[in-house]
């Protein structure tokens, strides 16, 4: 039996909070060796959410995400969460390229890590341009795909900015070494496929609650949210919580958050990813400038 929960909730879900007032100021990394200073820090820096990577190339199909949505029978807990999710990734049909503010946080460790970023992205060629606003301003990253022998480019500021500008392995160890997702899993795109992904293998259960929240707000940004809860822990699933939001005048998918089992000593789940996209403009007309290392307006 279908067990979704409507709630006539105004404002935020609770423990949801916006990414932008939860913002912390961040130490940085010590290291005696420059250069690795620097690998470590952009590496760390630059890895976005999220998304699912076989080799180098991203994988989403939207179609046959479709296809197997429209086979999920109605009476499914899961049903209700993958028609919104579907539409909100039909909403980014005919999306040539974006802007946005990116705001992410994730569990590194046992430290949550947060990091603000102005973001360009171009869908093909799949090209994204980074500019880190927080914890360290004026750090920016480049890839495009097909180009830089499919490297990051990467610099610092200050004193690790001295190295100059870096080719950096997206997937390789120091690229991932504080983050959960290479930068070739930005997007809303990627970011709703993954969901979606997630909630179809989590269909072989049905000890789902699902609770939907048509009013619920991010800022003054008015969404639909929907939040999956695993009532038991199969070993093979690793988020207990789910929530994908919605934005209601667009229908774009612009905030997930993931939360995983409790641990031995927690009674709650535990946040361990939240990725939001602010301040969309969309096909905004970017060019192979903007995602140019000879683009006077950046800093390589």
């Amino acid at each position: 039996m279908q067990r979704l929960t409507t709630h006539q909730f105004h404002g935020e879900i609770p423990a949801a909070k916006s990414l932008q007032e939860e913002i912390r100021t961040m130490t940085g990394i010590n290291s005696n060796d420059r250069r690795a200073f620097l690998i470590k820090t952009i590496g760390g820096a630059f890895g976005l959410g999220a998304g699912i990577l076989v080799g180098n190339q991203i994988f989403a199909d939207p179609t046959r995400i479709a296809s197997k949505v429209a086979d999920t029978p109605d009476s499914h807990p899961l049903a209700p969460a993958l028609q919104l999710g579907t539409k909100a990734l039909e909403s980014l049909d005919g999306v040539k390229d974006y802007t946005a503010d990116f705001t992410k946080r994730e569990l590194i460790g046992r430290k949550l890590l947060d990091s603000q970023i102005k973001l360009k992205l171009r869908e093909d060629p799949f090209s994204v341009y980074l500019k880190i606003l927080k914890p360290v301003a004026g750090r920016e990253a480049l890839y495009v795909a097909g180009q830089h022998d499919g490297k990051m480019k990467a610099h610092d500021v200050g004193f690790a900015g001295l190295a100059g500008t870096l080719s950096l392995d997206v997937d390789g160890s120091f690229a991932m070494s504080e983050n959960r997702y290479p930068i070739t899993m930005a997007g809303m795109k990627i970011m709703a496929s993954k969901v979606l992904e997630q909630w179809l293998n989590d269909l072989q259960y049905t000890d789902i609650d699902v609770n939907y929240y048509p009013n619920a707000r991010i800022g003054k940004v008015s969404c639909k949210a929907i939040e999956t809860i695993h009532r038991q822990h199969p070993k093979d699933v690793k988020f207990q919580m789910t929530r994908l939001y919605v934005e209601q005048e667009r229908g774009l998918p612009i905030r997930v958050q993931q939360y995983e089992f409790p641990g031995i000593r927690q009674k709650n789940p535990v946040l361990a990813e939240d990725y939001l996209y602010s301040n969309i403009k969309l096909n905004a007309g970017l060019t192979d400038k903007d995602f140019s290392l000879t683009n006077p307006e950046y800093n390589f």
